[in-house]
């Protein structure tokens, strides 16, 4: 494994992507966020069939880093169980994984 993560975040509107990929990338807890518009999501909650259009947060970061970066998201983000869903890079280019690294929180 490389010791590098991406994140996936949903949320329910382009305001709180921003706020939250802005917030990231200012604390070094990721070097890169994509901001996906216009996916829609069904789920369960609460026992019933719901579906609704969000945003999607892709988010590069070193896997170090996840504690700190859910936690964020967390404090920040209006549902009360966001998604918050980690995997792992196997692999990459060497001189994009040193530009994550020099881009995240040492």
């Amino acid at each position: 494994m490389s010791g590098f993560i991406v994140v996936f975040v949903t949320v329910p509107k382009r305001a709180e992507a921003k706020k939250l990929a802005k917030l990231l990338l200012e604390k070094k807890l990721a070097a890169c966020v994509n901001i996906i518009p216009k996916i829609e999501s069904h789920y369960w909650w609460k026992g019933k069939l719901e579906k609704a259009s969000e945003l999607l947060l892709i988010i590069k970061t070193q896997r170090t880093l996840f504690p700190k970066l859910a936690a964020q998201v967390r404090k920040n983000h209006s549902y009360s169980v966001p998604e918050i869903i980690s995997l792992p890079v196997t692999d990459g280019s060497k001189n994009y994984l040193d530009w994550l690294k020099e881009n995240t929180v040492k």
